[in-house]
């Protein structure tokens, strides 16, 4: 299938925007900020997964955080006690997840908006008790192991091809750039299609021969599958992990980004993932408080409601539009009364 001219551009545009963040980016930042940026790119997964609930299905969910904590636990208990390569423990992280998403998907089926998302958020919680009442078994020696210690022999092993900061940053960005590619297919394809349907009204879905309880179960568990992988990611990522990583707040931290950065298309869970991970670092290198987050996400959500319900990565580039539009009129009046001069 050949693409017009616009598509062309598009995708030439999203290419060299990989190949620069992949090649080039590394190595014009300091460690830190390499870390920060790995960080950007999984919350980035996350967020992809949420969005995908919420602005192709309309389903709310309060316990990615959760999610996300078990999919990093599946990779630390399986990096440590086993040689699988790593892929295979991104995918067994996934799929794990994938189940949990299925099963909290299953009573949860016939409720919608804030009853769906109390449902997810008491997942979320119960989750979380689990894992403090076994103090977060995170790579020490048996299955319940776990250390307190940050350094250490016992930490989450990388992929060989991966193992420093910079070759990490790499993988999990092409590990990132396959998830949303996962997205897009199937956006494209009968579940998008059927996805819409039910977003616009169940009842017209359900008389066009969409079978809802199905698809719904596909969006949980595909959301849930994303979110797992990204808690793979995570684990290598930081090296250890501690239950103070997945709070409880994190879930209303990162609906208040999704929806900041629009819940409508892809680019908004990168968007989301540069306010999750980005924003604090910034606020902490300018020497600001980490309270001021929370106000400046306030400050956003009501201007999202207000003014930009599509969200950040759509109302940005048409206000710059909008702006350049202005600013370039002077120029286009005054080539017009060139034109007209005798």
């Amino acid at each position: 299938m050949s693409l017009d001219r616009p598509a062309r551009i598009h995708a030439g545009v999203i290419v060299a925007l990989l190949a620069f963040l992949v090649l080039a980016l590394p190595s014009m930042l300091s460690a830190y900020w390499v870390d920060v940026t790995t960080s950007v790119v999984i919350y980035a997964v996350v967020a992809l997964g949420l969005g995908l609930l919420m602005g192709r299905v309309g389903l709310v969910s309060l316990g990615q955080i959760a999610i996300l904590g078990l999919g990093a636990w599946v990779a630390a208990r399986l990096t440590y006690a086993t040689s699988l390569p790593y892929p295979i423990v991104l995918l067994l992280a996934g799929a794990m997840s994938a189940v949990l998403g299925t099963l909290v998907g299953l009573p949860a089926l016939r409720l919608s908006g804030l009853f769906l998302a109390l449902i997810t958020l008491m997942l979320a919680g119960a989750i979380t008790v689990v894992l403090t009442t076994t103090q977060f078994p995170n790579g020490g020696p048996g299955f319940l192991g776990h250390t307190d210690s940050s350094l250490g022999s016992n930490a989450i092993r990388r992929p060989a091809v991966a193992s420093s900061d910079t070759g990490y940053f790499r993988y999990t960005t092409l590990v990132a750039v396959l998830m949303f590619g996962v997205v897009v297919l199937h956006l494209r394809s009968k579940a998008g299609r059927a996805w819409a349907a039910i977003r616009q009204s169940e009842a017209s879905a359900l008389a066009a021969g969409v079978n809802i309880t199905r698809y719904k179960l596909w969006a949980l568990a595909l959301a849930s599958f994303i979110t797992g992988i990204a808690g793979g990611l995570l684990a290598g990522s930081v090296g250890k992990l501690y239950i103070v990583q997945f709070p409880i707040s994190g879930n209303i931290l990162l609906l208040a980004a999704v929806l900041m950065g629009g819940i409508y298309t892809l680019w908004g869970a990168v968007a989301a993932g540069l306010l999750i991970k980005l924003l604090p670092a910034l606020l902490d290198n300018w020497g600001l408080p980490p309270d001021l987050l929370t106000i400046l996400f306030g400050v956003g959500i009501l201007q999202v409601l207000i003014t930009a319900p599509e969200g950040i990565a759509v109302q940005l580039p048409r206000d710059l539009g909008r702006l350049a539009g202005l600013l370039s009129r002077p120029f286009q009046r005054n080539q017009a009364a060139r034109e007209e001069a005798p």
